[in-house]
């Protein structure tokens, strides 16, 4: 694909009607593609991991800028009810106040979404990610954590209560980890956000090394492993720089 920043679903041609929009797909039209109701498996595999996320980039600068989108839900549901080709896994936090897929702009069948508290991977979610990447083929991993996360806040202040003492215990190497001068408390939201940072780093690298599934695809250049912070005031989605493979 040649114009990653131009392939959206906003160019749905209206009046060839749904029936003309597959059958164009691919063509070029005026500094756009055409994009079906739904993403179908040609255009997914015709794109690459950095098109995948130059194409979640402008979804949120559209989000971000106030936008109207243009999304028709509906149509994409029954576009998709049949089969789905997703470009990428998203593993996010449970958060109310972000959804991965609204703040950028993303559609039904679009992404896989994993969400739990602190944008965690436990062996579930790595199955998951392997599922998403290994058979469905998605290409994209992206972590995507957001500021004043309170996962985050309360492994800083070591909480202690049921199940979720195990799940913050997964965060805490991301506490020890953050270089940090100041204040190192959970009523520090600079502190706060530094180690939602590292967590994300730390768990872009926890999925490369404990995932031989997805590290061979890596290796390959068929998946590529990213992160990103939300920041809830701004709206912005802050794209990380890549982290090492361990």
């Amino acid at each position: 694909m040649n114009d990653p920043e131009g392939f959206d679903r906003r160019a749905f041609l209206k009046a060839a009607g749904a029936a003309g929009a597959v059958a164009l797909v691919g063509c070029a039209v005026p500094s756009r593609i055409a994009w079906a109701a739904a993403l179908t498996q040609a255009q997914r595999d015709r794109m690459t991991p950095d098109e995948i996320i130059q194409l979640m980039k402008k979804g949120n600068e559209r989000f971000r800028t106030g936008q109207k989108t243009t999304q028709d839900y509906r149509a994409q549901q029954r576009a998709s009810a049949k089969g789905q080709y997703p470009a990428a896994v998203l593993l996010s936090c449970i958060d109310s106040r972000a959804p991965a897929e609204t703040i950028m702009d993303l559609g039904i069948g679009d992404v896989f979404n994993a969400r739990v508290a602190g944008n965690i991977a436990n062996d579930d979610i790595l199955g998951s990610i392997e599922f998403a990447c290994k058979i469905a083929g998605a290409k994209v991993v992206l972590v995507m954590g957001h500021t004043a996360c309170g996962a985050i806040k309360g492994a800083i202040d070591r909480v202690q209560l049921g199940n979720l003492t195990s799940l913050l215990a997964r965060i805490q190497p991301a506490v020890d980890a953050t270089a940090y001068q100041g204040e190192r408390s959970a009523k520090n939201y600079a502190f706060v956000d530094a180690v939602a940072r590292k967590n994300v780093e730390l768990t872009m690298a926890g999925i490369h090394s404990r995932s031989a599934v997805i590290a061979e695809l890596e290796t390959k250049g068929a998946v590529k492993i990213a992160g990103a912070m939300y920041n809830l005031e701004s709206a912005a989605v802050d794209f990380l720089p890549s982290i090492p493979s361990p």
